[in-house]
């Protein structure tokens, strides 16, 4: 095993360790009722030999005999009141951890740093919050009763044997060290590996799914319906090699493991010891009874433990998710600094920020501004130059790695999130609209708002005469009678915002999705409603921002330039070259469009 391997299995045990630490306790409990439960399953086999050898012998009491038979019954009802018992009580444990759990969870997503949900799916925290919370019902329910069971019932029924005849009671090892061997090849690394290959390609089958379904029109009226299907095919067809791989060296171990504990296989080994001993005379043939009745049973609780394994590796896999998410750093407020002296209200400076997505690589360095109050300052700069990332880390979507960003005078890190949220508005070019009404989407802007607040914001939005053309209005359910366009959703998420009334607002292509008609509609709306507030501006399109009170130009992570649009102009710097290039880009759609 490589130490990588290892140091994998290490956290996954610690994981698995510290995620159902609220439940250990219990945990041990029912494992004790259920060996408790295990010995009661061999016991009646025990009576029935003891019934046996009476019947053999003469003379038979019969009564004896049928006393054996009544305590082994009862036994075997006492042993099934255990199992429901304890297999009823686990999974009501199992039940009310989930709950927990995903209580836990949902309450850790609230906290981490909002940029982290960027870089992630919906189906992915779906897959913490679902998948992986159901994948533990096999630890909480069944994991500790099946290691129990399989442990304490050969245990018990290999002591009583060793009891009978030591000698014939080796051979029953036999098919046990094949199973250990088999059981070695089945959970060694290579199988890990290929476990989460599979994983990993039924996942990609999973999204291949999802971007065939939803694009299947674009990708067919574009004449590329070929690549489409391709793309999926590649993708299930990898799942199915991955399949391949992971199934078949197990298919053929898996053979050899089930067919050692077989029955037939252990009565053979059995037979063929027991007629080695009776012609050697070291046993008796009623000794053998013992062996055929018990022994026959040896292999059916082991043979669970394998069939157990792929559940249990994929349950230490989501422990393990679960467990990094739950160790994810939180958004948490620090105590004010002291001295701290309070700037005017509103004003918002970015002293040395330098932050990075990766230790070894800056994507902001040593950026110094300000943003005064009441003004609209636009921030542009070529692609991959940190103008999205300087504006997430405004609302605190990540925390800085050096530097400070102040509000006010005071850092945002010393921010409840609660109060940072009421203070920094955003509208991102990726819209977030919750499943509800339209009402229910403004409402998060401003939960107290009353109709004529709804109003005003989605008119500045120009949202309001759109929602009135749905069949029910604010009313109406997104989704189920209210479809609305890339550009409509951003008005919206526009609307909200403006409900939210925040004295800063950070706009990253705040019109990127309008259409032309409404487009200067929303930027006069926006001219109209800045009073008293900061905004930025993030830019793409620069005939859009020529008006605001300063430009800041970002290049490879600095800050080039700054001013207002004519005396940018003016320097023939880098915002004059991205002015003639967007200039250009103008002309040529002009051209194209005679």
């Amino acid at each position: 095993m490589t130490v990588e391997a290892k140091a994998r299995r290490e956290r996954e045990r610690q994981a698995r360790k510290e995620i159902l630490a609220p439940v250990a306790t219990t945990l041990s409990v029912a494992g004790l009722i259920y060996a408790v439960a295990s010995v009661c399953a061999v016991v009646p086999f025990l009576l029935i030999v003891s019934a046996c050898r009476e019947l053999l012998g003469t003379p038979v009491d019969t009564d004896r005999v049928w006393r054996l038979l009544l305590i082994a019954v009862l036994v075997l009802v006492a042993r099934a009141l255990l199992q429901a018992a304890v297999l009823t009580w686990t999974h009501s444990v199992d039940a009310g951890y989930q709950l927990t759990l995903r209580r836990l969870l949902a309450a850790k997503l609230t906290r981490v740093p909002l940029g982290w949900f960027g870089i992630r799916t919906s189906s992915e925290v779906k897959k913490y919050l679902h998948d992986d919370v159901e994948a533990l019902h096999y630890l909480v329910a069944h994991a500790r009763l099946d290691f129990v069971g399989g442990v304490t019932i050969p245990l018990v029924t290999l002591i009583y044997l060793f009891t009978v005849d030591w000698r014939l009671a080796l051979a029953l090892l036999v098919p046990l060290v094949i199973y250990a061997l088999c059981m070695r090849v089945m959970m060694d690394e290579a199988g890990r590996e290929r476990i989460l290959a599979y994983n990993l390609s039924e996942q990609r089958t999973r999204e291949a799914t999802v971007e065939f379904v939803d694009g299947i029109q674009v990708v067919r009226a574009f004449g590329r319906a070929g690549k489409a299907h391709s793309d999926f095919q590649d993708a299930v067809e990898h799942q199915t090699e991955s399949l391949r791989r992971f199934k078949m060296p197990y298919i053929t171990v898996q053979s050899i493991s089930d067919a050692a504990l077989s029955p037939v296989f252990v009565m053979l080994l059995v037979v063929l010891a027991g007629l080695t001993g009776v012609g050697a005379g070291w046993i008796e043939p009623l000794d053998v009874l013992p062996f055929l009745l018990v022994g026959l049973g040896l292999g059916s609780s082991l043979m669970g433990l394998g069939y157990a394994g792929q559940a249990l590796r994929t349950a230490g896999d989501a422990a393990l998710r679960l467990h990094e998410l739950m160790q994810t750093p939180e958004l948490s407020s620090r105590a004010p600094e002291s001295g701290a002296e309070p700037g005017a209200p509103g004003a918002v400076r970015f002293d040395g920020v330098v932050f990075g997505y990766r230790a070894d690589h800056d994507v902001l360095r040593g950026v110094d501004l300000e943003l005064a109050p009441g003004t609209i300052t636009a921030l542009v700069g070529p692609s991959g130059s940190g103008k999205s990332t300087l504006a997430k880390l405004l609302p605190r979507f990540y925390d800085v790695t050096a530097g400070r960003i102040t509000i006010g005078g005071r850092d945002i890190r010393d921010f409840p999130t609660d109060e940072l949220y009421k203070t920094v508005g955003f509208v991102f070019q990726d819209v977030r609209l919750i499943r509800g009404s339209i009402r229910d989407n403004l409402l998060l802007g401003r939960p107290d708002a009353d109709d004529a607040a709804l109003e005003t914001a989605a008119r500045a939005a120009q949202i309001h005469e759109r929602i009135l053309a749905l069949p029910r209005g604010y009313d109406s359910e997104i989704g189920v009678d209210a479809t609305l366009s890339g550009g409509e959703a951003q008005r919206l998420s526009i609307a909200r915002t403006l409900l939210a009334d925040t004295p800063i607002l950070v706009l990253d292509e705040a019109t990127a999705f309008a259409d032309p008609e409404s487009e200067a509609a929303v930027q006069d709306a926006l001219a109209a409603l800045v009073a008293g507030r900061t905004v930025l501006v993030i830019a793409h399109r620069l005939h859009t921002i020529t008006g605001v009170d300063r430009i800041l130009v970002l290049d490879n992570g600095v800050l080039a330039e700054q001013g207002d649009h004519e005396s940018l102009l003016a320097a023939g710097g880098l915002y004059r070259s991205l002015w003639d290039l967007n200039e250009e880009a103008l002309n040529v759609v002009l051209e194209g469009s005679r």
